[in-house]
C-alpha cells in the first residue's frame, strides 16, 4: 500500500481528528491507555457516557493520527516524547485531570458477555454444570461427542455431573461451541482493558492506581528500615538512623550502668529486674490474670442477660399454676 505523500493535505475529517486529539492533549494532564478489541459499539457508547461525571473524555482513531498530533505538540511540552511508543494495536486514550482510580474500576466492571465461537482461545475455565437441559433424547449426540455423561429423565437428556469443558487457553471446537450455545454458556467477557498510564510527564503500570495509602506507608516504612540497615553498616549517621544510635547509646549506658553499679532513673527499673527476675514474671502474670478476669466478667454478663431474657413472662399468665383445678371445680 502505498504511503501519503508529504506535500498531500489531509482531509477535514482527518484535520478536525488532529485538532481534537491536540486540544485533549492540551487540557487533559493524564491519559489512561485502553486496549478495546471486541469491544462493540453500544458498549463504547455507555463507557463515554459514564465518563462524562468524571469529566473525562475516551478517544480513539488512527494510530498514525494519533501520532501526527503529539509530535506536532512535542516542541512545546517534551514530557509527550513517551507516548508514541505506548499508542499500538487497537488502543484508545481516556483523557483525565483526576479519579483515574475511579475511571480504572468503571472500565473494569463493564464487561458485556459473549457466546464462544470455534477456533477463539477460552478466557477462562468453563464448567457445565449437572442440569437438566431441557432438549430432546435427539441431542445426546452433542454430548456424546464430548464424552459428557447424560441420561434420559422424562423425555429430556440431563447431563448428571459438573464436567470441567475448557481450560483458560484452550481453542474451542466447533462441537464445544454449538454445545455451550444451546446451553446459553458465555464463556467469553469483552470490555476496555487499561495497560498504560501517562501522569504529566511520567508512565506506569495500571496496577499502581489500586494501590492503597496502607500499601504505600508499608513501602515506605520498609525502605526506611533498609535505609537505616545500610547506613549504621557503613556508619553514616542521618535521619533515618537516629532513633536507632539513640536506642544503642542507651543500651551502652544501661550496661555501664549496670557494670559499674551507677544508678540514673531511666536504669532504676531494668536494675531491679536484674537483681530479682521473679518482680518480671510477678508483673507479668498479674497483666495475664487481669485479661483473663475482665472476660470472665464479661461471660458472666453474658450468660445473666441471657437468663433475664428466658425469665421473662410469655403469654400474659394465660400458664399460671392453678388453672386447670379451677377447670375441674366448674366440671364437678
Amino acid at each position: 500500500m502505498p504511503r501519503r505523500k508529504e506535500n498531500k493535505p489531509y482531509k477535514p475529517q482527518k484535520v478536525n481528528y488532529v485538532n481534537a486529539f491536540k486540544t485533549a492533549l492540551t487540557d487533559y494532564k493524564k491519559i489512561l491507555f485502553v486496549i478495546a478489541d471486541n469491544v462493540g459499539s453500544k458498549q463504547m457508547a455507555k463507557i463515554r457516557i459514564q465518563l462524562r461525571k468524571y469529566k473525562a473524555v475516551l478517544m480513539m482513531g488512527k494510530n498514525t493520527l494519533m501520532k501526527t498530533a503529539i509530535k506536532q505538540l512535542v516542541a512545546k511540552n517534551p514530557k509527550l516524547k513517551a507516548l508514541p511508543d505506548l499508542i499500538k494495536g487497537n488502543c484508545g486514550l481516556i483523557f483525565a485531570n483526576d479519579n483515574l482510580k475511579e475511571i480504572k474500576s468503571l472500565i473494569e466492571a463493564d464487561k458485556v458477555q459473549a457466546p464462544a465461537k470455534p477456533g477463539s482461545i477460552t478466557q477462562r475455565a468453563v464448567i457445565i454444570p449437572a442440569q437438566n437441559t431441557g432438549m430432546e433424547p435427539t441431542k445426546t449426540s452433542f454430548f456424546q461427542a464430548l464424552d459428557i455423561p447424560t441420561k434420559i429423565t422424562k423425555g429430556t437428556v440431563e447431563i448428571v455431573n459438573d464436567y470441567p469443558l475448557l481450560k483458560p487457553g484452550d481453542k474451542i471446537s466447533a462441537s464445544e461451541a454449538q454445545l455451550l450455545q444451546l446451553l446459553r454458556i458465555f464463556p467469553f467477557e469483552y470490555g476496555l482493558k487499561a495497560y498504560k498510564v501517562y501522569d504529566e510527564g511520567e508512565v506506569y503500570d495500571p496496577e499502581v492506581l489500586d494501590l492503597t495509602d496502607d500499601d504505600l506507608l508499608s513501602s515506605f516504612y520498609q525502605g526506611v528500615g533498609e535505609l537505616a540497615a545500610l547506613s549504621l553498616e557503613l556508619d553514616e549517621t542521618n535521619e533515618a538512623t537516629v532513633p536507632h544510635s539513640l536506642a544503642n547509646a542507651f543500651k551502652d549506658l544501661l550496661a555501664i550502668a549496670v557494670e559499674a553499679d551507677y544508678d540514673f532513673k531511666q536504669a532504676k527499673d531494668v536494675k531491679e529486674f536484674l537483681k530479682d527476675p521473679s518482680k518480671f514474671v510477678t508483673a507479668t502474670a498479674t497483666v495475664e490474670t487481669k485479661g483473663e478476669e475482665k472476660k470472665v466478667e464479661e461471660k458472666k454478663v453474658e450468660e445473666v442477660e441471657e437468663e433475664k431474657e428466658e425469665e421473662a413472662p410469655m403469654g400474659g399468665g394465660l400458664f399460671e399454676e392453678g388453672g386447670d383445678d379451677d377447670e375441674d371445680e366448674d366440671d364437678d
